[in-house]
C-alpha cells in the first residue's frame, strides 16, 4: 500500500527531462534519487524546460567519494546575465551522501552494472535527478519489450471499442 507521503512527493514533481531511451535500453534494478549542483541560469533554463539527457551517464570517481553526472546537455539560458556563462554539457556533481557513493561503487563493480540519468524533475524547489542502477539489455530483451508494449496497446484499443 503506497504510503501518503509517497502520493504527495509523486504529485510535487515536475519533471524537466526523462531519458526514455534508457527503459529501451537497459534493465532498471534500483533507482536513486540525488540533487544537482547548478548555477543559477542552469536552473532558470532548466524551469523553462530545456534540456537534453539522452546522452547523459553517471560516474564515481575513484580518487574522489563524488559521483558526478556527464553529457547532461542545459542550454544557455537565453535572457540570462552574460556575466555568469557556463559550459553546456559540463559535468555537473551529483549531491549523495557518503554512505549511498560507496554502496553504488561496490554494486557498480558488479559485472554489467551502469548509473544512469532516467529523469530531471524540481521537488521542493530543487532540481533533482532520478538515476537507475541499470543492467544493459540483450537484443532479444528489446524485441520482447517491443512486443509486450504492442500487445497492450491492442489490448487497449479493443477495449475502447
Amino acid at each position: 500500500m503506497a504510503d501518503k507521503g509517497d502520493e504527495q512527493n509523486q504529485q510535487s514533481r515536475k519533471v524537466v527531462a526523462t531519458n526514455r531511451k534508457a527503459f529501451h535500453d537497459y534493465h532498471v534494478l534500483e533507482r536513486i534519487e540525488a540533487g544537482m549542483r547548478l548555477t543559477g541560469n542552469e536552473v532558470k533554463s532548466l524551469r523553462a524546460g530545456h534540456c537534453v539527457i539522452g546522452d547523459a551517464h553517471a560516474m564515481i570517481e575513484k580518487k574522489e567519494d563524488r559521483a558526478w553526472l556527464h553529457n547532461l546537455q542545459i542550454p544557455e539560458y537565453s535572457r540570462g546575465n552574460q556575466i555568469e556563462v557556463y559550459e553546456p554539457k559540463r559535468k555537473r556533481a551529483l549531491l549523495l551522501h557518503r554512505g549511498e557513493i560507496l554502496k553504488l561503487r561496490q554494486k557498480l563493480l558488479e559485472k554489467g552494472l551502469t548509473l544512469v540519468p532516467l529523469s530531471i524533475y524540481f521537488r521542493g524547489g530543487y532540481a533533482k535527478c532520478e538515476l537507475g542502477l541499470c543492467k544493459g539489455k540483450k537484443l532479444y530483451d528489446k524485441r520482447e519489450s517491443l512486443k509486450e508494449r504492442d500487445a497492450k496497446r491492442e489490448i487497449a484499443r479493443r477495449v475502447r471499442q
